[in-house]
């Protein structure tokens, strides 16, 4: 198991956290789970916040997991770059992505993105996606959530945790507020250079999709 930053469970941004876990039937897990299950020895990355139960589950099927929790990591006020010369401040995307997914070239199998996108500044998305891509072997999967609308979430990041059914169950992780919400249309735009991607419905207010490199 290998973090690319740490920080992971002690940002005071996770000071909500609970320990309660609630159940989600998840049709992209199930299709993923049966994907792990029939193959040997696969590098995957979790970009998520850091679950001790999904690195013990992805050991024991004897695939290799390394964690990258993008979310925490982006809301560091290192990464806003102050006003100047009349522009206001921004997100510096270039420095994010030379640094939170700086992978020192490893490949990956499978990507578990979960619903990362939705909470991150909508400028880095299309570079982050394009790494992950890039990072992604030939005929490698990405799993990746979705919100339907940002009313509801209440700012509640939530860390995934992995069963071996169709079932994620879900914990609070954070405060952080879901910054978008993406349309069918706008995500596969948003995957447009993975071979072919399918989507899941669910009864929530989250969309499913795996995307094949």
């Amino acid at each position: 198991m290998k973090s690319f930053f740490g920080g992971g469970d002690s940002s005071s941004h996770a000071r909500g956290n609970t320990t309660d876990r609630v159940p989600r039937h998840s049709s992209g897990w199930k299709e993923l789970l049966a994907h792990l299950k029939s193959r040997e020895s696969l590098r995957i990355l979790d970009i998520g916040s850091t679950s001790s139960t999904n690195i013990n589950y992805i050991t024991s099927l004897g695939h290799s997991i390394y964690m990258a929790n993008l979310v925490e990591e982006a809301a560091k006020p290192e990464w806003t770059l102050p006003a100047s010369n009349g522009e206001p401040a921004r997100f510096d995307v270039e420095g994010f992505v030379a640094s939170a997914l700086n992978f020192s070239g490893r490949v990956f199998d499978v990507v578990i993105f979960w619903d990362t996108a939705d909470y991150l500044p909508e400028a880095v998305v299309p570079l982050v996606v394009d790494r992950i891509w890039q990072a992604l072997q030939p005929g490698g999967l990405l799993l990746a959530f979705f919100h339907t609308k940002a009313e509801g979430t209440d700012g509640q990041f939530s860390r995934y945790h992995l069963t071996d059914s169709d079932v994620v169950e879900m914990q609070r992780a954070g405060n952080f507020p879901v910054l978008q919400t993406y349309n069918n249309r706008q995500v596969e735009k948003m995957l447009k250079e993975f071979s072919n991607f399918k989507f899941f419905l669910a009864k929530d207010n989250l969309r499913e999709v795996i995307a094949t490199r």
